[in-house]
């Protein structure tokens, strides 16, 4: 990516630093009500990053540690809940689309949305290198995880994610420009009073994914027909 990663402690709002991040692995949550990130106040890290900052648009600017990512248990035996997630309030039923903008060069580095109850039922979906190439990634976890991957036509740099989640079903959607939302998955999610929902990303194998997160906007179900892709 073009654009620099500052510091934690530099956030280009002005904002004053905020405590220490925990370590990867700890699911320590830090509360950021005291810097706007993506146009809010109420964003939760899970896994704080050492190095993100906020840039003069809100936008927020991150880069992965090492050993961070969410998974559990399938295939192989492991519980994973040291990612980075920033997490927004959401209601019972919503709609929430995000821009994503990073460079993936190792194994399983990853980037995209997540929508989480709690730390046996979350979604991520997003870009994740894997046999070589970007694929388009979802790992839904309800006790344990699954994986779907398929190859990314448009720019894995430069896309956006949509998901709504409305009387217990999830539906995905991916964009290349922001306009045209294509189905990446539709499957049942567990029914919640809120969820928390906003931006990942993950480098199981590394340290130092670069990773940009715009356009976040929450809204309520947006109630369009499966196969209406506006």
């Amino acid at each position: 990516m073009a654009d620099p990663i500052m510091s934690r402690r530099s956030v280009i709002s002005g904002a004053a630093a905020l405590a220490m991040p925990a370590m990867a692995g700890a699911a320590s949550q830090t509360n950021t009500a005291d810097t706007a990130i993506l146009g809010r106040r109420d964003g939760r890290w899970l896994n704080e990053p050492k190095r993100w900052s906020v840039d003069s648009a809100g936008d927020l600017l991150m880069v992965t540690d090492k050993d961070s990512d969410f998974w559990r248990e399938t295939h192989y035996g492991f519980i994973r809940d040291s990612g980075h997630f920033l997490g927004f309030t959401a209601p019972a039923a919503f709609t929430a689309q995000l821009r994503v903008r990073g460079t993936y060069d190792k194994l399983y580095d990853q980037a995209g949305i997540m929508i989480r109850v709690d730390e046996r039922h979350w979604v991520k979906a997003g870009i994740e290198l894997s046999d070589g190439r970007a694929m388009l990634s979802s790992v839904l976890t309800d006790g344990k995880s699954d994986w779907g991957t398929g190859p990314y036509e448009g720019d894995p740099k430069d896309f956006w994610m949509r998901a709504t989640v409305a009387k217990g079903v999830l539906r995905l959607q991916v964009s290349a420009d922001g306009k045209t939302w294509p189905l990446v998955r539709l499957a049942p999610f567990p029914v919640a009073s809120s969820y928390r929902v906003g931006p990942l990303a993950c480098t199981p194998e590394r340290a130092g994914l670069q990773v940009r997160l715009s356009d976040l906007a929450i809204t309520a179900p947006l109630g369009k027909d499966l196969h209406d892709l506006s």
